[in-house]
C-alpha cells in the first residue's frame, strides 16, 4: 500500500470508525493467523476458501496454522474463549484486518486485502439485522457512493433447507453435464451455491429453480418478515433477491449485499453478509446466534477512484517552508516545529535549494502556503508568506507568522 493509497484507506476507514461508533461497536483485533481447524469447521469443508484459497502452514510446533482468510470465525472464536458471553448482550465487535486467500489476482482481488467489518453476537433479533444492515447502508452512503441497492434473502436454517435442498438439487441433476464444473461438484456438497453462480454454463439454468423463501417454515418466514419491516422503519431500501445465498457455509436466515444499482458480479459488491445463527456452535461453544457484515477496503478505494470521489494526493502538508541563505534553515526548522504544534502540518523543502526549486517542490506536495525566510528578512524578524494559489504574497513579523498561518489553514470538521 503505497502513500496515496493509504490516504484514501483512512479515509474510509474514519467513516468506518464513526458509523461504528454511533451503532455501539468497539474495536477488535484477533491474532493473524490461527489453528487452521477454526475455518475448517466454522468457514466449511467444502467452501472455495477453505478447499482453495487458505494459506496453511505447520510451525516448529507441529501445530496446523492458516493465515486468517476472513474475520468472523476469528472474532467468534474470540468471542468464546473469552468469556464474552457473561457480557451484556449483544456483545457489537469492529475490526479492520488484513485478510489473506491465495486466488488468481485480478480487479477487485487480492491474495492480500484489508477488510473492515462488525459482528454482532449473542442475540438474535430481527431489529438487530436491520441495525447492521443499516450500519452497512449508512456507511456505504457517508463515503459519497451512488447509485447503490441492498440485495436482501433468507436462507432459513438447517431444518429449512432440509426439505428445500433436496428439491433444490433435483432441479439441477438433469443438467449436470451442462454446467460448469465447480458447480458440477458443488451439486452435491453445496447445492445452493450453484443459485448465485455467474458462469454462463450454469446461469441458463437457474431460471426456473425453486426458491428457498417459498420453502420456509412459519417462524423462519415470519423472522425474514419482522427483518424487512424494520428495514422499512429504517427508511432502507431493498431488493428482494431470492438467488442471494453467499459463500460460506456458516450463514442462516438474513444474507444480504450493498452493491452499485447497475452491479453484475462479485467484483463490484461494496459490503455483504447476514446472520450465522450456528457458527459459535460449530467451532465447540453453545448455540449462540450472530449476524454481521464484511467490506474489502481495496475493493471501495477503487470505486471512489473510478466514481472521481477522491484525490491521488497524499500529502497532508498545509506549509511548506523555504528556507535562502546562511542560517535561514534553522529558523525554518523553527517556525515549522511551532506550525506543528499548533495543528498546522508543515515542513521544509530541504537540500538547500534556489527559491524557485523549492517552491516546485511546494507544488508538488500540495501545499497551500510557502513561507519564504530569507537570510535578509530574518535579520529584520520578518518573513514572507505566498499563497501558492493565487501568487498574492505579504510580509509579517517572525512572532506573527503562526498565528497568521493557523487562521488562514483553519479547516472547519466535517460531519
Amino acid at each position: 500500500m503505497l502513500p496515496q493509497d493509504y490516504a484514501v484507506h483512512a479515509r474510509i476507514m474514519a467513516h468506518a470508525r464513526e458509523r461504528a461508533r454511533l451503532a455501539g461497536f468497539g474495536f477488535i483485533e484477533p491474532p493473524t493467523f490461527e489453528h487452521a481447524e477454526l475455518f475448517a469447521r466454522g468457514v466449511g469443508e467444502g467452501t472455495d476458501i477453505v478447499e482453495k484459497e487458505m494459506y496453511i502452514f505447520e510451525d516448529r510446533g507441529g501445530e496446523r496454522l492458516a493465515l486468517r482468510p476472513e474475520g468472523t470465525a476469528s472474532v467468534c472464536r474470540a468471542y468464546l474463549e473469552h468469556g464474552m458471553a457473561n457480557l451484556s448482550q449483544p456483545v457489537k465487535l469492529a475490526y479492520h484486518l488484513p485478510i489473506f486467500r491465495y486466488e488468481r489476482p485480478q480487479a477487485g482481488r487480492f491474495r492480500q486485502h484489508t477488510q473492515f467489518g462488525v459482528e454482532a453476537i449473542g442475540v438474535r433479533d430481527p431489529a438487530l439485522d436491520a441495525e447492521v444492515i443499516d450500519l452497512g447502508w449508512r456507511l456505504a452512503q457517508s463515503l459519497g457512493l451512488g447509485d447503490l441497492k441492498i440485495l436482501l434473502n433468507s436462507i432459513g436454517d438447517i431444518e429449512d433447507r432440509r426439505s428445500y435442498v433436496p428439491r433444490l438439487k433435483a432441479h439441477f441433476e438433469p443438467h449436470l453435464e451442462h454446467i460448469a464444473p465447480d458447480d458440477r461438484n458443488r451439486w452435491d456438497r453445496a447445492p445452493m451455491r450453484l443459485l448465485d453462480s455467474k458462469d454462463d454454463r450454469t446461469r441458463p439454468y437457474q431460471q426456473g429453480a425453486p426458491i428457498i423463501t417459498d420453502h420456509l417454515r412459519p417462524e423462519s418466514a415470519a423472522y425474514y418478515g419482522a427483518v424487512k419491516s424494520h428495514l422499512e422503519a429504517l427508511d432502507i431500501p431493498y431488493e428482494e433477491r431470492p438467488t442471494l445465498v453467499r459463500g460460506l457455509d456458516y450463514y442462516t436466515h438474513t444474507v444480504f449485499e450493498i452493491v452499485p444499482a447497475d452491479a453484475e458480479g462479485s467484483q463490484v459488491t461494496v459490503l455483504a453478509g447476514g446472520r450465522y445463527d450456528g457458527l459459535i456452535e460449530q467451532i465447540g461453544g453453545p448455540p449462540t446466534p450472530g449476524i454481521g457484515f464484511g467490506m474489502g477496503i481495496e475493493r471501495i478505494a477503487q470505486q471512489l477512484r473510478e466514481q472521481g470521489l477522491v484525490s491521488d494526493d497524499s500529502s497532508a502538508v498545509d506549509v511548506l517552508i523555504a528556507a535562502l541563505g546562511e542560517g535561514a534553515d534553522v529558523a525554518g526548522s523553527r517556525i515549522a516545529g511551532e506550525l506543528r504544534r499548533h495543528g498546522v502540518a508543515a515542513t521544509l523543502a530541504f537540500g538547500g535549494r534556489s527559491l524557485k526549486a523549492q517552491l516546485r517542490k511546494a507544488n508538488r506536495v500540495g501545499a497551500r502556503y510557502a513561507v519564504i525566510a530569507g537570510a535578509r528578512d530574518l535579520a529584520e524578524q520578518r518573513v514572507t508568506i505566498r499563497n501558492l494559489e493565487s501568487s498574492e504574497q505579504w510580509s509579517v513579523g517572525l512572532d506573527e507568522v503562526v498565528g497568521a498561518l493557523t487562521a488562514l489553514t483553519y479547516t472547519q470538521p466535517q460531519d
